[in-house]
């Protein structure tokens, strides 16, 4: 009985398909609603970035989540991830960095479990339950 509740490989793989799925969902939404894109784009512009950056949103939310899920690279498709939350929280979320929610809550947990969980992963990596386990 032990033995079953001190497992790291399962403990690994229920954290990966967490946030994975929930990344996935995402990008789903965003290859379904092409115009979040144009948004993005011009967050980007205000920023003083390229908006051809915009489609970097379909790699951090689509194919990294995919490589988590699935265990392939997953420190690398986890890393994507992070860098993904960063941009996301300082273009989209940055006046609510330090605000809580009527309830409480922080106004970002959100955006901090995604970004926490894909750093936990960068560290951790995929546990023996994966395509490539690193």
């Amino acid at each position: 009985m032990t033995n079953l509740l001190h497992n790291d490989a399962f403990g690994k793989l229920i954290i990966r398909l967490s946030v994975g799925i929930l990344i996935l969902f995402h990008g789903a939404a965003k290859v379904l609603h092409p115009d979040t894109l144009g948004f993005i784009s011009s967050m980007l512009e205000g920023a003083g970035l390229p908006n051809a950056l915009a489609y970097g949103v379909y790699v951090g939310e689509i194919i990294a989540p995919l490589m988590i899920v699935f265990g392939v690279y997953c420190r690398l498709g986890a890393l994507v991830v992070v860098v993904n939350m960063l941009f996301a929280i300082w273009l989209a979320h940055a006046d609510d960095i330090f605000s809580l929610t009527d309830h409480g809550g922080w106004a970002l947990e959100l955006q901090g479990f995604y970004l926490f969980t894909a750093l936990a992963l960068v560290f951790l990596g995929s546990g023996r339950y994966a395509i490539k386990p690193d």
